[in-house]
């Protein structure tokens, strides 16, 4: 069974036993997180809006993502900046998809 579930603000079309990598949640490894703004539910040969419908996940660990590096420059008026960035992540495996 697959659905389309909204984490964070961002959408992820999940299915069970999936490991993916959604934006930092508030939870400890091991922990077991439920997502209820599912906004919609397939089994294959139909799609249906389901309110009833939830996912629950694992998350398995926090990571941070690959390094993003900021340069800034004016010319003419010795100004450099260098500046860099690494956005957290957490990998979550889908338990089930109710």
């Amino acid at each position: 069974m697959r659905a389309l579930v909204e984490i964070s603000d961002k959408q992820f079309f999940v299915t069970e036993g999936e490991k993916l990598f959604v934006p930092t949640q508030k939870a400890e490894a091991g922990d077991t997180l439920t997502f209820e703004k599912v906004l919609l539910q397939s089994d294959g040969a139909a799609a249906s809006l389901s309110p009833s419908c939830k996912v629950t996940a694992k998350l398995l660990r926090h990571i941070k993502g690959d390094k993003v590096t900021v340069f800034k420059k004016k010319r003419r008026k010795r100004y450099r900046v260098t500046r860099g960035h690494r956005q957290g992540f957490s990998e979550i495996e889908i338990l089930s998809v109710a």
